[in-house]
């Protein structure tokens, strides 16, 4: 791991001191597109170190602000992985209320963007499932699985072209000052979610003096230039996440009067010794493990509480339904091939991720250690070029920025939060007992002027910031049905 550290600190140090020079603004064209939209397209460089270069598209929507009189300004927003415009339109409720004060501008990272728009980009191969490391753990299902990967990537970068060397944050970091500038807005407004944060790291960094005010949510973090720290990371949180799941279940679920580690250890112990009966089929150790993880998420847990009580009493057919489907036949999208460049340019050789694994199994034995092997699937078998590898956050002079830490996030691991929140001294941090993507889906499940949100609102139109140690109750979390 000391030489993947010291090669990814060194890659990190070029691609952050490359800053481009400012272009001019560009007048954005908004022409209206449906579901109450107004649509524009960005055009960037390709590279942003070759500004008069190649250039490429970036997809835009604006929800207008309810109310011109009362109009702050614009808020530009990235709902995280995937297209942002396209799960906008469909749930609308994610922003709408930010619409009260705010122009609403989304934007889609290089490579995705609106339903049939012709920036979004379809690779032909889709990339294995990223299951497959777990389910199959021998060497030769290792190598198979890079093969996969390397098609999959291939086919992206045949799909995009040259387009595909722009793929990474610090480009996408360029194409939101190139969006701020174009909206005649002297700081940035910015609220990014889950991998929306990462886009905001890169901003702050290389554009620290236009940052205006900035939320981040979900927390993806950037800063970890360690492999094996980030995977220990996110090792330690799923491990949390299933004792947060048992501590949500003493208080009734379909476990009963049962505490769900000692259910969820007699039937892994069970699994080891021959695979579970679940009607027509079995579950063995492996799918066992793979049925648990995906579960952990909390919106979950009255599934795998119900799937754990009948494993227990001989039926793991509800266990056997859990498990992931089949990777799809349909083409792939880049969004990939963006986090492998912006987390994993180089991946270990299996010899090496073995060493790192027992570490894992020795911090989080019971499921976190399955994190190692879900997150290296993402990127084994990808090419290392262009990259932008993680690094400590360089930021100085950013003016204080507010971060929403959720308890039960494991989606984008707490833990990690915390060790990228620590390295902006004017940070405010807001924890709260739910979990991913929380200030959205408070949105979507239309809670009102819930705490999180609440304190969201103030910063944002009036840049007041929640006391310190200030925590929200889990809002969403006492919303899950116990039956």
């Amino acid at each position: 791991m000391g030489i993947i550290t010291r090669t990814l600190a060194a890659l990190a140090v070029a691609s952050t001191m490359a800053a481009a020079p400012p272009s001019s603004p560009q007048a954005l064209t908004w022409k209206e597109c449906g579901d109450g939209m107004d649509c524009a397209k960005l055009t960037v460089p390709i590279d942003w170190n070759r500004p008069d270069g190649p250039t490429t598209k970036v997809d835009l929507a604006r929800l207008p602000a309810r109310d011109p009189s009362r109009r702050l300004g614009s808020l530009v927003v990235n709902t995280g992985a995937g297209s942002t415009i396209q799960p906008v339109r469909t749930m609308p409720a994610v922003v709408s209320e930010l619409t009260t004060w705010f122009d609403v501008i989304l934007i889609d990272p290089r490579g995705l963007g609106d339903k049939d728009s012709p920036t979004s980009v379809e690779c032909p191969i889709a990339g294995p499932g990223l299951t497959g490391l777990v389910l199959r753990q021998d060497e030769k299902s290792w190598r198979a699985h890079a093969r996969a990967r390397a098609a999959a990537d291939a086919s992206c970068r045949e799909a995009m072209g040259a387009a595909y060397t722009g793929l990474t944050s610090w480009q996408v970091a360029h194409d939101i000052e190139a969006l701020r500038a174009a909206l005649g807005e002297d700081r940035l407004r910015y609220l990014g979610n889950s991998y929306g944060t990462v886009f905001g790291q890169a901003y702050m960094e290389l554009f620290p003096a236009k940052v205006g005010r900035m939320v981040l949510d979900g927390v993806a973090d950037h800063t970890q230039p360690s492999l094996e720290r980030w995977l220990t990371h996110n090792a330690l949180t799923e491990e949390r996440q299933l004792r947060r799941f048992r501590d949500w279940c003493e208080a009734g679920c379909a476990l009963g009067d049962d505490d769900a580690i000692e259910v969820f250890d007699d039937l892994l112990a069970r699994a080891r010794r021959a695979p579970l009966p679940a009607g027509k089929r079995t579950v063995n150790e492996r799918e066992f493990l793979v049925a648990v993880q995906g579960s952990l998420a909390p919106p979950i847990w009255p599934k795998l509480a119900a799937a754990l009580r009948e494993a227990a009493d001989g039926d793991a057919s509800k266990l056997a339904a859990l498990l992931p489907e089949p990777p799809p036949r349909s083409p792939g999208y880049p969004m990939g091939a963006l986090l492998c460049h912006d987390f994993m340019p180089r991946v270990p050789a299996y010899r090496a991720f073995l060493a790192i694994e027992s570490r894992l199994r020795a911090a989080a034995p019971r499921i976190g250690w399955v994190q190692g092997r879900f997150q290296i699937a993402r990127c084994l078998g990808m090419g290392k070029d262009p990259a932008y590898p993680p690094h400590p956050l360089r930021a100085e002079g950013v003016p204080p920025v507010l971060i929403a830490i959720g308890d039960h996030d494991d989606n984008t691991p707490n833990l990690a939060a915390e060790h990228m929140a620590v390295q902006l001294p004017n940070a405010r941090v807001i924890r709260h007992g739910d979990g991913h993507a929380a200030y959205l889906m408070q949105g979507v499940r239309a809670l009102g002027d819930t705490c999180l949100r609440r304190h969201v609102h103030d910063y944002l139109t009036e840049g007041t910031l929640p006391p310190r140690q200030a925590r929200c109750p889990g809002d969403l979390m006492a919303r899950i049905p116990r039956g």
